[in-house]
This record gives C-alpha cells, structure tokens and sequence, in this order.
C-alpha cells in the first residue's frame, strides 16, 4: 500500500509577505493568519460560517471561526506543515469572495 498524502510545505516569511501582499484584509499572527470579518446581523454572519464549512470540507483545510454576533475572525495555519502553507493563502483567497 502506497501513501497517497502529499507532504505540504511551510512557506518561508518571504513567501508569506508576498502572499499576503495580494491579501490587504489578513494579517500574519504567529504561524497563522487572520482576517475579521463583520456582516450586518448574526444571520448573515452565519450564512458566510456555512459558506466557509463547505469549502473547507471540500478543500479538506479547516480554519478555526471565532464568531461574535455579526463578526466572524478565521484563522488559517497548517498544522501538517508546522505552520503557514500555499494552502492558507489560497483559502484566505477563496474565503475573501465569500464576503459580499
């Protein structure tokens, strides 16, 4: 029986910097990153919480949600890489078109 699990990459601080760069509403906390969101109500907040739970099962990459009535904070890290991944940066990405 062969692996089929592909070993995901840390991103060096330059790639992270440049990444964020396409990225102005996330910030790099630690080995994270984090972006606040804030919707008109709780039913909106929780509608984009769905719209994020699906792709995450989709993409099989799972932020932690901070949710606080009608904002939502996500924060994205790999843990298989032992920190940020190209996966963060592409979620964050995916997450951001979710916001409107």
């Amino acid at each position: 029986m062969t692996d089929q699990t592909q070993k995901v990459e840390k991103l060096t601080e330059e790639q992270v910097t440049a990444g964020l760069e396409s990225l102005p509403e996330w910030s790099q906390n630690g080995d994270s990153i984090q972006r606040t969101m804030t919707f008109d109500d709780f039913v909106q907040a929780m509608r984009f919480v769905n719209r994020v739970a699906d792709e995450a099962e989709r993409a099989q990459h799972h932020p932690d949600i901070l949710v606080r009535y009608n904002k939502v904070t996500l924060t994205l890290s790999t843990h298989d890489a032992g920190g940020l991944s190209a996966k963060d940066l592409g979620f964050a990405a995916t997450c951001d078109t979710f916001n409107g």
